[in-house]
């Protein structure tokens, strides 16, 4: 009979699948190296359609600075002599001027910008990205990219963008034609005021236009992002580890510090004034100083063999011990290490301490 090898592992679930929904670390520790959801449409988007609104309310405004510069430029400096010291001077004063004229448009366009990555990812600042990574110019991993899932809906996109705005230029052209047609005979301001208007409405139909994809690639890089930060179950498990710690370095952590209290309290206990006992069972030691304590404080306490280490210690060090179950009990499970007894128990604590005192002849 042929026996045949079946590799098991194949019908096991596979740990490494990314099935998992990136934790708040993982989503921070990313974010930490600049990765984010985000559209690069966005901001052009937001750009095409703020500095087409700015031209429509400041248009008459830069024609108008044109024509002064463009008249000052033909009856001025035309007629001025060409020197070294009057080229730099010229220049500045055109400079200035150009920048005045571009300044609404640049402005607009700088702030479209920041709103269009704002909006996406808040305030984010990250060199990582900028790093030289060998894996950047990999080929093998570059031709991967070109024939990528991400590659064709790169070029899908690209598509529906030029046949969208191809439509709408189209459209309106189309609309307005016999107008055009008859451009030739109009005068130069009239065909210079029918063509802004005919750019602007172009222009805020594909700003519009390409907001709206903008939105639904936002979406899919968002998708896309998700799906590339997601994590195993075993990475998520490793996490949690790593958060919490592991549980056996946890435990000896608690024993360690359950074992440095103990040794804090038993410190305390020769200090005591008695030690109230169940006999075997409970031990409570009890400390009282008139000047610094407004009332008797628990020093130390303990059950089974803690109590007889407690008992132990005090007879060392020739701490009164005095068995008295109820109180020994009730002290125990009343008061915390460091606090004052309950204020009911004040009155039988009192007749303890007034004994102990009068066996060490303090009263």
């Amino acid at each position: 009979m042929d026996k045949y090898i079946l590799p098991l592992q194949f019908f096991a679930e596979d740990a490494q699948e990314k099935t998992e929904k990136a934790t708040p670390r993982k989503r921070e520790e990313v974010r930490r190296k600049g990765q984010v959801a985000k559209s690069s449409e966005v901001p052009t988007a937001l750009i095409l359609l703020f500095v087409f609104i700015v031209l429509y309310f400041t248009g008459d405004w830069i024609v108008t600075r044109f024509k002064t510069l463009y008249v000052k430029s033909l009856t001025q400096y035309i007629h001025q002599e060409v020197t070294s010291q009057m080229v730099p001077v010229i220049f500045r004063e055109l400079s200035l001027e150009a920048a005045k004229l571009a300044a609404p448009v640049m402005l607009a366009a700088l702030a479209a910008g920041l709103l269009g990555n704002y909006i996406q990812v808040g305030f984010l600042f990250s060199t990582d990205p900028l790093k030289m990574k060998l894996e950047r110019i990999n080929p093998l991993k570059g031709f991967k990219r070109i024939f990528s899932t991400r590659a064709l809906v790169e070029l899908l996109k690209s598509l529906i963008k030029i046949t969208l705005i191809g439509t709408v230029v189209f459209t309106l052209l189309m609309h307005r034609r016999e107008e055009i047609f008859q451009l030739s005979q109009a005068s130069l301001g009239s065909t210079v005021a029918l063509l802004g208007r005919y750019t602007f409405q172009i222009g805020l139909g594909v700003a519009l236009i390409l907001l709206f994809l903008s939105l639904l690639d936002y979406l899919y890089q968002k998708y896309e992002f998700e799906k590339n930060i997601r994590m195993s179950k075993q990475e998520v498990k490793d996490e949690h580890k790593r958060m919490e710690g592991d549980p056996l370095i946890r435990s000896k952590i608690k024993e360690r510090q359950r074992q440095m209290a103990a040794r804090r309290m038993m410190q305390q206990v020769p200090l005591a004034d008695v030690i109230l006992t169940n006999p075997t069972h409970y031990a409570v030691a009890l400390k009282y100083d008139a000047d610094q304590m407004d009332a008797p404080q628990v020093v130390a306490k303990g059950t089974g063999l803690v109590a007889l280490k407690i008992k132990e210690i005090g007879e060392e060090h020739d701490v009164t011990i005095i068995e008295n179950k109820p109180l020994a009990r009730a002290l125990y499970e009343q008061a915390e290490i460091g606090e004052e007894i309950p204020e009911h128990l004040f009155q039988a604590v009192a007749e303890v301490l007034a004994y102990v005192y009068r066996l060490k002849g303090k009263v």
